[in-house]
């Protein structure tokens, strides 16, 4: 099991060109956890942002799953994420994100979006791996 997990932006990173692109590459070549949440933000970038049509859409994702471990969305992920929103001033969307990984399990939390270097429930690390 990965204790790593990864964020949207960084799985969106695969659609451009250039060095972030090559550490999304990297980072999702170790075989990360996500979440069903990540998913879904994905896949309203590729359609809204990228420009890409449903097949495409669907062909990028089915790949994302291939190479991560995704966890679901539980009323468990609901509740810690609400709490977590609140405790750490983190939007709805990237709490659920931060509670996904924290009941995974995991210690190292990849984005580009959250806030570097916070400890979550001393246990999950924020890391910004472009910066």
């Amino acid at each position: 099991m990965s204790a790593e997990f990864a964020d949207t932006n960084v799985i969106l990173y695969l659609l451009d060109d250039g060095p972030k692109a090559d550490r999304a590459e990297e980072i999702l070549g170790q075989g990360p956890r996500i979440s069903v949440q990540v998913l879904n933000e994905a896949l309203v970038n590729c359609r809204r942002k990228a420009g890409l049509n449903w097949v495409d859409t669907g062909a990028f994702l089915a790949g994302i799953q291939s190479l991560c471990t995704v966890e679901d969305l539980t009323v468990q992920t609901h509740q810690l994420g609400r709490a977590l929103a609140e405790k750490f001033q983190l939007s709805v969307y990237d709490a659920m994100i931060v509670s996904a990984a924290l009941i995974a399990g995991c210690t190292t939390l990849w984005s580009e979006d959250m806030h570097d270097g916070l400890l979550v429930e001393d246990q999950l690390r924020v890391v910004n791996p472009f910066s």
